[in-house]
């Protein structure tokens, strides 16, 4: 057996791995690298195997750098079934078609520019068309529902906590006499959230395969986010101002407007306080649909109180808007307001729109309430640039910025390590994913302090052979090299940050060390970034 890992590795998107036996070929995840365009142009490559020779592609949740790519592996000669649950497969559809409508208006426009100039067009990923043609290589399947894919494997779907129909892959496979459990946590999420389950625990495994969004970080209490998140609402309101959320459409806007409908329906009934929400994006509208179709998956509180007649996705203060101009007339509109909207790092999507026309107004506010990839403009915006370039415009940014990581859907170093506890047989070895780099090593740390468990952290295109219970790790030249690429990507992000801080330290004509001797700490910072690009086109050259 062996195991190769193209995606999520070292940063958090694009997840991607083969696990290839002698007769069969499983790709787990299929999704988008999102980021900077550099990163993103990686979508762009050849797969780094033969996707007709792929049998299955088992998908653990609809989120687009998991499912991102699946469209263009069928392109290039997938035939083989997609195996997820129902609502993974429902979600996928409105979110691939969704994928496919940002890059077929943005290759529209750029286009126009490039016909102009006089130079080559582009095409998309791909289609609205291709992506709902992939819906019907999906089969579905229930939780704890033993699925035999053929004589060699067999998985059970595990619930994930993570967003509705996220799953846990817990995978047996049998080869040349041996058997061995491979367990993949997908994005495993944190107990005590609303309206989803706690994630499962698992009793077994010979090797795991677990996600490291926040290897290195204690989430802050969610009650406490939340009371502030009302807070940051209620003051923004009371000084005229707008708040506005960047979310992602599916789980983290449902998840807001179920503790909204909670605060303005059993906590504050005071007409005066009840401030207007909108959902700006269709494809949360038809996302929380979907919720309202999958009840059977929500925890007890969520389904008692359906039961009890209220629906938690609607209430008096909740409007949902469709069309482009009724969005555009939000930022018209002079009265106080809470604007939720797609996407969730603010890379596309109508909340781009929005924060033109409000980042520069300083009675307004910015809550953060998911991760940020480096790159994208979530991030910028989350590390303290003072003006951005936004739809041909540059904008000043002088609204409140808020972080609040209790929200956050991916599980904390403290719940990984609790959930790794489970494990009453521990696995051999435990290979880390889908994390930056700090966040990957802190939690090989933790691991290997507290449970003794060696760890592997890949790179791009490594291998793993797993033979009798012993693992031979081996790289490919050619896929080292966008091993190397996604490296650089990341020190240019971080070193972008740093220059941003000098800047701002700059700036600030209070601070008494913004003086010369800060020349040399620029200069060295700009040298570092030019080596790193020269090293990039060195690659992109080869």
């Amino acid at each position: 057996m062996e195991l190769k890992f193209y995606g999520a590795t070292k940063i958090v998107t694009g997840s991607n791995i083969l696990l290839s036996t002698k007769k069969y070929n499983l790709l787990l995840d299929c999704g988008l690298f999102q980021g900077d365009k550099e990163l993103e142009s990686l979508n762009y490559a050849p797969f780094p195997y033969n996707p007709s020779e792929i049998d299955f592609l088992i998908l653990t949740h609809a989120h687009i750098d998991h499912s991102g790519r699946i469209p263009k592996l069928i392109k290039e000669g997938f035939k083989g079934k997609i195996i997820s649950t129902k609502p993974t497969m429902q979600l996928s559809e409105i979110m691939l078609k969704d994928c496919a409508h940002i890059q077929e208006s943005d290759i529209k426009w750029e286009n126009i520019r490039r016909q102009r100039a006089g130079e080559e067009l582009l095409v998309p990923l791909y289609t609205i068309e291709e992506a709902q043609n992939s819906i019907a290589y999906f089969e579905t399947f229930n939780y704890d529902e033993e699925i035999e894919l053929n004589d060699d494997i067999k998985l059970i779907f595990r619930d994930a906590g993570h967003i509705l129909g996220s799953a846990i892959l817990e995978l047996w496979i049998k080869e040349d006499g041996k058997n061995y459990k491979v367990v993949y946590t997908g994005d495993l999420g944190m107990p005590g959230r609303p309206i989803l389950k706690d994630p499962e625990y698992i009793n077994e495994a010979d090797y795991l395969i677990i996600e490291s969004t926040y290897g290195n970080r204690v989430h802050e209490n969610y009650r406490e986010d939340i009371d502030k998140l009302i807070d940051i609402i209620e003051n923004t309101a009371y000084r005229g101002g707008t708040v506005l959320i960047p979310s992602f459409a599916v789980g983290r806007t449902q998840e807001l407007i179920y503790e909204l409908n909670r605060y303005y329906e059993y906590v504050n009934k005071e007409e005066y306080k009840k401030i207007p929400i909108y959902i700006d994006s269709p494809m949360a509208i038809e996302a929380t649909k979907i919720f309202q179709e999958n009840a059977v998956f929500f925890d007890e509180e969520a389904k008692n109180l359906i039961l009890s007649g209220d629906n938690p996705f609607e209430f008096e203060n909740l409007r949902y808007i469709q069309s482009q101009e009724e969005s555009m007339n939000l930022n018209k509109a002079q009265f106080p307001k809470v604007i939720i909207s797609a996407s969730g790092m603010a890379n596309a999507g109508r909340i781009r729109h929005h924060l033109k026309h409000n980042l520069w107004n300083p009675l307004n506010s910015l809550v953060f309430v998911g991760y940020q990839a480096a790159g994208t403009l979530g991030r910028i915006l989350l590390d303290g640039s003072k003006k951005i370039k936004l739809l041909g415009e540059e904008i000043a940014v002088e609204l409140e910025i808020y972080n609040l990581q209790g929200f956050s859907a991916h599980a904390d170093i403290i719940f990984l390590r609790e959930w790794i506890s489970h494990l009453i047989r521990k696995p051999k070895k435990v290979f880390i994913v889908h994390g930056e780099a700090e966040a990957a090593n802190n939690l090989s740390k933790e691991i290997f302090h507290y449970f003794g468990i060696e760890c592997l952290i890949p790179d791009y295109g490594d291998s793993v052979i797993i033979e009798n219970g012993f693992t031979t790790q081996t790289i490919s030249p050619v896929e080292n090299k966008l091993s190397l690429l996604i490296d650089l990507i990341n020190e240019l992000n971080y070193l972008e940050q740093e220059i941003s801080k000098i800047e701002m330290m700059l700036a600030d004509k209070k601070n008494k060390k913004a003086t010369l001797k800060n020349y040399d700490i620029i200069k060295n910072k700009v040298l570092e970034i030019k080596n790193a690009l020269l090293e990039i086109n060195l690659i992109l050259g080869k």
